[in-house]
């Protein structure tokens, strides 16, 4: 089982234009879709479709309209009531892929909810392969948050406990890749591998791929168990204290790209939880994601719906880098010394 937490969870609207986005003009939309959202509840709605048993943690009121999307889906879940509405979240999604994306901030939570989402994770990840703690934190959460589930799991668990994933950006990210303990898996885009580890810039490091593999090797050195790097259309890559690989598909014709990466973590996780090697976990996460890309709004993938076998799969010989303390969220960069 894999247990998703989505601390801000949304309804997410996409709205489709037949031309560019026109600021200050009005324009008509070709669709409008809405679905249920969030990193974590995107990723649950991912694995549910391709059979695979999850359960999605996350706040909200019996009756909120997030919640009767999860249940529509058949995404089993455990929520933490808070009394207001879950916000929405507005995508607009241009002819040629383009995506534009207006987060709102969510319902502030109150230290007993906080509370209660940390119990709830807790619990309910007994017996758990993976709890992924994805996505932004909501007004009133600290950014240690994912910090701390990490450590009250691995408390609570002992020997048994499950592997521990973090999607998030900005100082939620910061703080779990800094964190003790640190996750098992860290799922960066360039522009957050780039703020992380002050190497480079988020379209350099889609570029070049050895730079960026030597980006997430500063936070393998750092205690961080792998790094998942996700690269838009450049594919992804996967580094562990073990080797690095860069793995591409096929240029696919993009509908949306809201949801690619929370598809491809879903693909990673599929085949992980499949004892697949390192290189074919990435080849699915690179499928998944592909696959999100070109189907329109938020939707996710099942696995027949991905074709891991036109991924191409690469491995790198990067070095391991010797840091300084606090290095990540900062700009020095590290000095590499070690192959692997």
């Amino acid at each position: 089982m894999i247990l998703t937490l989505t601390a801000n969870p949304s309804m997410d609207r996409t709205v489709t234009l037949d031309a560019p986005l026109n600021r200050g003009a009005v324009q008509r939309a070709t669709s409008v879709v809405q679905e249920t959202g969030g990193k974590g509840v995107n990723v649950s709605r991912a694995l549910a479709m391709s059979g695979i048993r999850t359960l999605a943690v996350l706040p909200g009121d019996d009756d909120d309209a997030v919640l009767a999307g999860l249940r529509a889906a058949a995404v089993d879940f455990r929520n933490v009531p808070v009394g207001t509405g879950l916000r929405t979240n507005t995508a607009i999604t241009e002819a040629d892929g383009t995506t534009t994306k207006i987060n709102e901030p969510g319902p502030e939570l109150s230290p007993a909810q906080i509370e209660a989402l940390l119990d709830a994770v807790v619990a309910e990840s007994s017996g758990a392969d993976w709890v992924i703690l994805a996505g932004s934190l909501p007004p009133g959460v600290p950014s240690t948050f994912y910090t701390r589930i990490t450590a009250a799991v691995r408390e609570a668990h002992g020997a048994s406990a499950p592997l521990v994933a973090v999607d998030s950006s900005g100082e939620p990210l910061i703080e779990a890749a800094a964190g003790v303990p640190a996750p098992d898996l860290l799922k960066p885009n360039a522009e957050e591998l780039s703020e992380l580890t002050g190497i480079g810039t988020g379209d350099e490091l889609e570029r070049d791929h050895e730079l960026a593999a030597r980006a997430c090797a500063v936070l393998i050195t750092a205690g961080v168990g792998a790094v998942l790097a996700t690269l838009g259309s450049e594919g992804a890559l996967l580094v562990t204290s073990a080797g690095a690989w860069h793995a591409v598909h096929p240029p696919v014709t993009a509908r949306s790209t809201v949801g690619a990466g929370d598809s491809a973590l879903a693909g990673y996780l599929l085949a992980h939880c499949a004892g697949e090697l390192p290189e074919n976990c990435l080849r699915q996460a690179v499928a998944h994601g592909s696959a999100a890309a070109s189907l329109p709004g938020s939707t996710v993938p099942s696995l027949d719906q991905t074709t891991p076998a036109a991924v191409v799969v690469t491995p790198l010989l990067i070095t391991l880098p010797v840091i300084e303390p606090n290095l990540i969220g900062s700009t020095a960069g590290p000095d590499a010394q070690e192959e692997f």
